[in-house]
């Protein structure tokens, strides 16, 4: 409980404990998040890693001309740990997945697995671009795809596009917007507003499987 609490209060108090970071660490929190990122998007058993807020407070930090932080090298940064972690997780779902799909494990609910296909089946490889920008479902998305024997070329073509895209949005939405004086009074609420707005595609999908089972019950 003491360790849900904890990272509760990290994920609404985010830009907070980056700023901590930062007086601790100096500019080596930039490769702190770019592990974090990188294991959010890499690892399958670390789905609710906060990369979209953790991003976005950043570029927010880096605004602040009292840090050090290039916002341009770190975007680039945290681009290539997002690729690096697609890869890895695609590497792992192509060799072993079809073995742990097979099976439901307490650290991968086959829910997400069977709600990330369904992405997959109705939108084919774009599903590597959409996914960046759901929580869960991104950190699914590559797994799946490598599961399923996704070609090689393809899925590096639309991880490096969808990675990209994810990062740039969120670190340069932080960079030119997070210090607005009512953005920065109502950082929390924006965090969760964040949060909410990337779960729509999850929730989406959860409901439509849902009335989907209870028409065919």
């Amino acid at each position: 409980m003491e360790l849900i609490n904890w990272f509760i209060d990290f994920v609404l108090h985010i830009d907070q404990h980056l700023i901590q970071l930062l007086a601790e660490y100096g500019t080596a929190v930039i490769l702190i998040i770019a592990l974090i990122i990188f294991c959010e998007t890499g690892l399958v058993v670390t789905p609710i890693l906060p990369g979209d807020s953790m991003i976005f407070a950043f570029g927010a930090i880096a605004a602040q001309s009292a840090t050090e932080l290039n916002v341009h090298v770190s975007a680039m940064t945290f681009v290539a740990a997002a690729f690096l972690g697609n890869l890895v997780n695609y590497s792992i779902g192509r060799y072993i997945g079809p073995v742990v799909y097979e099976k439901n494990y307490k650290l991968i609910k086959r829910e997400y697995l069977d709600r990330t296909k369904k992405f997959f089946d109705k939108y084919g490889a774009m599903t590597i671009i959409y996914t960046r920008f759901a929580p869960i479902l991104r950190t699914f998305a590559p797994f799946i795809a490598g599961v399923g024997q996704m070609r090689y070329g393809k899925f590096m073509l639309y991880n490096f596009i969808g990675g990209l895209l994810w990062v740039l949005a969120f670190i340069y939405a932080g960079y030119f917007f997070g210090n607005i004086p009512f953005v920065k009074e109502n950082f929390k609420w924006i965090v969760l507003g964040i949060i909410l707005v990337s779960l729509v595609p999850a929730i989406y999908a959860a409901l439509k499987t849902w009335l989907g089972r209870k028409k065919t019950a």
